[in-house]
This record gives structure tokens, C-alpha cells and sequence, in this order.
């Protein structure tokens, strides 16, 4: 019996340290928050049904994240420079009168040049400055985001469903997707039970690329990928061109976040433009990190446990205390919590699962 216990004992030991203690704290609060959310009167499986299509939205904005961190350029606060390309074939496509899904898969295709254009200039750009990757990022993410609220409204765009329609030129704020790809994904083969409501169309988008990646960090690239990663001394000695192998990381990381864009557009129903991919690494990186990955260290599994555990706590936070008060505060709550999370996870960005 006592030989049992002190089993039973490791084993949980294993576990704590394996899955990590914080995200087990954290999982538990979502979980108690899901628990007690039907008590205090909030429908459980529309909560649910948000977190789930949350996640739909931005698993793939935080899987961008992986090669970066697996190249060990760090984490990607680079990352509107991607989300640029994407909004970038997202009006194009509209622009050129496309409609319905196929303004979707236009709006990918017409992206792809642009991340690899600006992915490739960022990747110049970080090669050249090794050490202080993710403070350089930071600055790139920041200023391209400022240099596009100039060009949105400069760019020559005609479409009256984007412009303003006084001035007749220049880009809405906020452009509506109904009739375009709104749902794109979300509608194939999309799950209806009651309330709750699942985009199977766009997990299944999500689990595509997420096993490409997979099966791109098993490849002779992927491996070197992760060997200048884990030890670029030994990577170059071993005859790897650690620029090149960094470069195709950002690249990818950027051409990710495109694609991340347009799902979440596509499950949101709105375009946003000038300030609005200000701040949209920040969650991205908390997630990843709150998932268990490190500056050089994450996995697809890293990506699927942080985005779920920071998408539920800040979908399920608001709610719960807004029908436990009875006060509409929710964008309030929604804030501190959302900025919370993100501050408990960068400081943690050096640890990661073990």
C-alpha cells in the first residue's frame, strides 16, 4: 500500500512538473470559471461556443510564433508586419471584386507575395542585428503599423464598400465582410447543438497548418532549423548557413500571421485597420508562453494549451463577474484581465515545459 502511495505521489509529481504548476493553476481557474458560470446564470455552452471560436480566430496567430522561436530569433513581436500583408490582400481582394469564399482563398494568395517581401526584408533586418531580436521586433511591429495608417488612407482604393463615402477615397476604420468571406471557414461542415456551435471548417483549417508545421520541423530544414535554435555556433561548424535557415523562419513566422489575419477576419466578420494590429502580438506571445514555451523552445502543443487557456480566461472572466455583480463591466474586466495575462506571461518568457 505505502509502495503504491509513494507511486501514486511521483507520478503526480511528474505530471506538475511535465504539464508546468502555473498552467495547472490556470487551467483549474478556467475550469472553475465554466463550473460556476451556469450557477450565476450565464449560459455554459455559448461560453463554450465563444472559447472555441476564439480559439478558431487566433490559433494560428500564435502558431506563427513557432518557427522564430525554433530559429532563435525569439519571439515574434514583429508580428502586424504579417498581420499588414494579410489586411493587405484582404482589401486587394475586395478591391478586385471578389466575392463570397473565393474572396478568402484570393486574399490568401494576394497576401503570400507580400509576406514574403516584407518577411524577407525583416529576416535581413534581424540577421543583422543577433541579440536584440525581440526588442528590434517590437519596433518593427510598432512602426509599420504607424507607416500603414498614412498609406490606407493614400493607396489607391475605389471600392465603395471600403472607402469613405464623402471623400471617396481612403479606407473605412472598420470594413464589414458580409458578402465577402465572412464565415469562409467557419460554415464548412460547422457543428450546431443547441447553443453551442463549432467551426469545424476553421479548426480543421488550423489543424492543416499546424501539421504542416509539424512535419516542416522533421524535415533536414526543420532540424537545422531547431540546431541554430538551440546552438549557432555549433549549427555553422556542422555547415549550416544559420542567416539563411533565420530568414526562412521569419519569412514563415510573417506568411503565418497573413493567413492568422484573414482567419480571424473571416470568424469576426470586420476588417480593422490603421491602429488595430497595434497591440495583437501582445496576446499572441502570452499565449504561446502561458501554453509552456520558451524563447527557444515551443511545440504545436504549446500553441493549442496557450491560446485555449488564454482565450477562456479572457473570454469566461468578464462574464462570470458581470452576472455575479450585476454591472456591465465587462470591457473593464476584459482589460485587466486580458493585460494581466499578458504581463504574468512575459515574465515568464524564460521558463518553459521541460
Amino acid at each position: 500500500m505505502e509502495e503504491n502511495s509513494i507511486n501514486s505521489s511521483g507520478r503526480i509529481k511528474g505530471f506538475v512538473q511535465d504539464f508546468g504548476l502555473p498552467r495547472l493553476i490556470i487551467t483549474g481557474f478556467l475550469i472553475l470559471l465554466l463550473i460556476i458560470a451556469p450557477i450565476v446564470g450565464a449560459d455554459l455552452p455559448t461560453q463554450i461556443s465563444n472559447i472555441i471560436n476564439r480559439f478558431s480566430w487566433n490559433g494560428i496567430l500564435v502558431l506563427a510564433m513557432v518557427p522564430m522561436v525554433h530559429s532563435g530569433c525569439g519571439l515574434n513581436f514583429g508580428l502586424p508586419l504579417g498581420i499588414i500583408s494579410g489586411l493587405l490582400g484582404a482589401t486587394i481582394s475586395i478591391e478586385l471584386g471578389f466575392t463570397g469564399p473565393l474572396s478568402f482563398f484570393m486574399a490568401v494568395l494576394i497576401s503570400t507575395p507580400f509576406a514574403l517581401v516584407f518577411g524577407s526584408l525583416y529576416g535581413w533586418l534581424l540577421n543583422k542585428i543577433k541579440g536584440g531580436e525581440m526588442m528590434i521586433a517590437t519596433y518593427v511591429g510598432f512602426s509599420s503599423v504607424s507607416l500603414m495608417c498614412m498609406m490606407w488612407l493614400l493607396l489607391p482604393y475605389h471600392s465603395p464598400n471600403m472607402v469613405w463615402g464623402m471623400a471617396g477615397k481612403g479606407l473605412r476604420t472598420t470594413i464589414s465582410l458580409e458578402g465577402y468571406y465572412k464565415e469562409a471557414l467557419a460554415d464548412i461542415l460547422q457543428i450546431n447543438i443547441g447553443n453551442l456551435m463549432i467551426p469545424t471548417g476553421a479548426i480543421l483549417f488550423f489543424a492543416l497548418l499546424a501539421f504542416f508545421m509539424w512535419a516542416f520541423l522533421h524535415t533536414k530544414t526543420g532540424t537545422a532549423m531547431t540546431a541554430v535554435g538551440s546552438n549557432p555556433d555549433f549549427a555553422r561548424s556542422a555547415g549550416i548557413n544559420v542567416d539563411k535557415i533565420r530568414l526562412i523562419s521569419v519569412v514563415m513566422s510573417t506568411w503565418l500571421a497573413a493567413i492568422g489575419i484573414l482567419v480571424y477576419e473571416q470568424g469576426f466578420g470586420f476588417i480593422q485597420l490603421y491602429m488595430a494590429p497595434f497591440y495583437m502580438a501582445l496576446p499572441a506571445v502570452s499565449a504561446i508562453l502561458i501554453g509552456g514555451a520558451s524563447v527557444n523552445k515551443a511545440s504545436i502543443m504549446n500553441v493549442v494549451i496557450g491560446t485555449i487557456l488564454f482565450q477562456g480566461i479572457v473570454t469566461m472572466t468578464p462574464t462570470v463577474m458581470n452576472n455575479m455583480i450585476h454591472l456591465d463591466m465587462s470591457e473593464v474586466i476584459r482589460i485587466i484581465v486580458s493585460n494581466g495575462m499578458i504581463l504574468y506571461a512575459l515574465t515568464r518568457k524564460t521558463e518553459g515545459s521541460k
